[in-house]
């Protein structure tokens, strides 16, 4: 995780037994080397999507899957939770599916519009602006995986809906076995001079992975949940998604008393973006997610004046550029 995140994988790092993963049940796929966490993990994406994007197997090509990637980075997406490898997943699934049309149907019945027209809202990385990056990585990705019976996915009314279906549905899973490394390393009874060394070294390590991937650092992949893609949104929300599990599996965890009949809201925002201002939040919501927020925390300060929150200022260089 710290060489994908950091982008070097000549990274080494001490105290491996306070590491939570267990390197005696890893695999690597017999035919690209690809490494999974267990046999089972490996035999399960063999069979929903690695058996088409394997590039030892002839399905793919291991240079313009390398391409691909190069350009999602170029347009400066958050590396781990807006990751362009779910899309081809959801495709090559869909190639590998015996039903196809049924599975289709239930990824299109995850929220993919690209515009909110009684609103008149755009989605902000699916304007006219962005047209132009949308359609490369249209091209490029019908070069790697096209299907017939997919095809209007592949046109660009087709591609902007399911672009618009990862950016208001995709979840960041976060199961991050380096935090947990690096909480472990923190109890460790160590002379001064080496705990001071290591954590040194954990501290330039996490500099150096905010500076290659951003914010995202506690997070291991991005994920598509049906039933959690059903919570609508508050600023005051009165249950969480959690990993309480340290693996792919969410929990809606309540944080406050929920009464009988009482709508299930989580926060799409996370904690910083919460504490901003009423108009940052629902600039940031619109923007996203292509609704303006009427909870209750929005609705108490309806009359705060229409201010963007210091931290926004610079927010446009999260944008694709």
């Amino acid at each position: 995780m710290a060489r994908r995140l950091t982008q070097n994988k000549a990274i080494v790092l001490p105290h491996p037994e306070c590491c939570p993963t267990n390197p005696a049940t890893h695999v690597n796929c017999p035919n690209c080397e690809v490494k999974y966490c267990c046999s089972e993990c490996r035999l399960k994406a063999y069979n929903e999507h690695h058996k088409v994007l394997c590039p030892a197997l002839h399905n793919c090509d291991s240079q313009q899957l390398d391409n691909l990637e190069e350009i999602w980075r170029s347009f400066h997406y958050p590396p781990e939770t807006a990751t362009v490898m779910l899309l081809l997943r959801i495709i090559a699934r869909v190639k590998l599916e015996p039903n196809k049309d049924e599975f289709r149907q239930t990824i299109e019945s995850f929220c993919h519009e690209s515009t909110n027209e009684s609103e008149n809202i755009a989605h902000k990385l699916l304007g006219s602006k962005y047209k132009g990056q949308l359609e490369v990585l249209r091209k490029h990705i019908k070069s790697i995986i096209y299907d017939d019976s997919l095809s209007f996915w592949f046109t660009d009314d087709g591609f902007v809906s399911l672009f618009a279906l990862l950016g208001t549905n995709q979840q960041g899973i976060g199961s991050s076995a380096l935090s947990i490394w690096a909480k472990k390393c923190d109890s460790l009874n160590l002379p001064q001079d080496e705990r001071q060394n290591l954590d040194q070294l954990i501290d330039n390590l996490y500099e150096e992975m905010d500076n290659v991937s951003g914010e995202f650092l506690n997070c291991e992949g991005a994920g598509l949940y049906m039933m959690q893609s059903k919570c609508n949104h508050s600023c005051a929300p009165n249950a969480e998604v959690c990993f309480l599990h340290n693996n792919h599996r969410l929990t809606v965890k309540a944080i406050k008393d929920i009464h009988h009949d009482e709508e299930i809201t989580i926060s799409y925002l996370n904690k910083c973006e919460l504490s901003r201002s009423r108009h940052s939040r629902q600039k940031y919501l619109r923007e996203n997610y292509l609704f303006t927020c009427k909870c209750e925390k929005c609705y108490n300060e309806a009359d705060d004046p229409d201010e963007t929150s210091d931290e926004d200022l610079s927010s446009d260089s999260d944008e694709m550029q």
